[in-house]
């Protein structure tokens, strides 16, 4: 796919530190993600129903490790 992204407007998870994260864009209806490091390197494309099943995906598995870690954390029953 060969689309101009010098206008897209790039989001950065929050989640992100000083080392680098993806980012995001929504660009002719798809969603566009690229490593924050090599902003001219290769993008990933998804629909938006792809990216929108990754995320509640992310939610469900990261909502999982917080109750892991509040039961690790309460110790032994």
């Amino acid at each position: 796919m060969s689309v101009d992204l010098s206008s897209a407007g790039w989001r950065k998870s929050t989640w992100s530190g000083h080392d680098g994260c993806v980012e995001v864009a929504l660009v002719e209806g798809q969603v566009a993600v690229r490593n924050s490091k090599d902003r001219g390197g290769p993008v990933l494309w998804f629909t938006t129903q792809e990216w929108t099943v990754f995320l509640s995906s992310a939610r469900a598995d990261r909502s999982d490790v917080r109750q892991e870690q509040a039961l690790a954390e309460s110790g032994p029953s």
